[in-house]
This record gives structure tokens, C-alpha cells and sequence, in this order.
């Protein structure tokens, strides 16, 4: 279903390559030109659920790719950081854990989907979410912002920061997942 809202999530999907590969690139206008796409990538995951909303475009497609394009956004972008060594030493286990949470969550989605089950975003995944795009913002620019500004050391700490709040999100869902596991008939064989 072509409609603006899904155009903006296709959009952020599609920009995830272009993202990436300017992390590859070391002179300081990609990193930049990399921050402002990948700003401009979480603005439309501000914009799309937003604009479906107010101009009734809600669809089964777009609910579908929205928390996917999140997912796809930040699991590439940490991969391009750890493989471009810009995320290296103990900063990698902080990305590990949201890599990991997102995939699970993923799965525990599914599985709750079979039973008909939704869960609903909560405040505190949202704060998750924001400090996720905060740390890869300063990690995307890393050595090439300003000499005055610590960025890759408030980049590190906002990562820390996004995967205790993705731990703390993450045990929410599986305590929903296995309260609803524990009650499924077809799970007991």
C-alpha cells in the first residue's frame, strides 16, 4: 500500500546502505554526511507513525515494517561501527546486548502475534530508543567532531546507557512472552 507513511519507512530502510557505507569512508564530511542521513532516517520514524495517525494511513503494512525499519537501522549501523572499529574493546558488549534484546523481542513479537497478543510500546522503550539514536549519532561522527566536545566518550556512555535500558525493556517482554508461553495448551507437549 503506497501511501506517505510507508514511503517514509521504506525511505529509512533504503538509507541504511548509503549510512553504512559512509561509516567506511574516513574523511570527516562522510561522517557528517552520515549523521545527517541517519538523522534524517530517525525523524521519519518520528514522522511516519505520526502522519499515519492523523491522516487515518494506518495499515497492516506499515505496522509491520515500522519496528522492523527501527530494528534494520540500528543493528546495521552498530554492525558498520564495530566493523569500522569506531565501536571497539568493552563498547562492543553494550552493542551485543541491544543486538541481541532486538532480535529476541523479535521473535517474542512473533510468537505473541500467533496468540493474538499485543504488547504495547512503553515509555520506558521509548527512552531506550532515544538514547540508542543519541549514542549512534555521536558514534557515526566519533574522531571527527569537535575537538572541544568528548564525543565518542558521550557516545560510549549513551550506548552503555541504551543497552541497561534495553536489558530492562528486554526482560519486560520476555516476562509477557513466558507468562503467555506457560498459559499456551500447545506449548505443553
Amino acid at each position: 500500500m503506497p501511501n506517505i507513511a510507508n514511503t517514509l519507512t521504506l525511505s529509512r530502510i533504503a538509507a541504511i546502505p548509503l549510512i553504512a557505507g559512509l561509516l567506511f569512508l574516513e574523511q570527516p564530511v562522510f561522517r557528517w554526511s552520515a549523521l545527517i542521513l541517519f538523522a534524517i532516517a530517525c525523524i521519519t520514524d518520528f514522522f511516519d507513525g505520526y502522519i499515519a495517525r492523523r491522516m487515518d494511513q494506518v495499515s497492516a503494512l506499515g505496522r509491520f515494517l515500522d519496528p522492523i525499519a527501527d530494528k534494520l537501522v540500528v543493528g546495521a549501523i552498530l554492525m558498520a561501527l564495530v566493523a569500522t572499529q569506531q565501536v571497539s574493546g568493552w563498547s562492543v558488549l553494550p552493542a551485543l546486548i541491544i543486538m541481541c534484546r532486538e532480535i529476541m523481542v523479535s521473535g517474542l513479537r512473533e510468537y505473541l502475534a500467533e496468540l493474538k497478543v499485543g504488547v504495547p510500546v512503553t515509555m520506558l522503550a521509548k527512552w531506550k530508543t532515544t538514547a540508542q539514536m543519541l549514542a549512534l549519532g555521536f558514534l557515526i561522527v566519533g574522531s571527527a567532531g569537535p575537538q572541544w566536545l568528548p564525543v565518542v566518550e558521550i557516545g560510549d556512555g549513551l550506548l552503555w546507557l541504551a543497552a541497561a535500558l534495553t536489558v530492562v525493556t528486554g526482560y519486560d517482554y520476555l516476562r509477557v512472552g513466558i507468562r503467555h508461553m506457560a498459559d499456551d495448551p500447545s506449548a505443553r507437549k
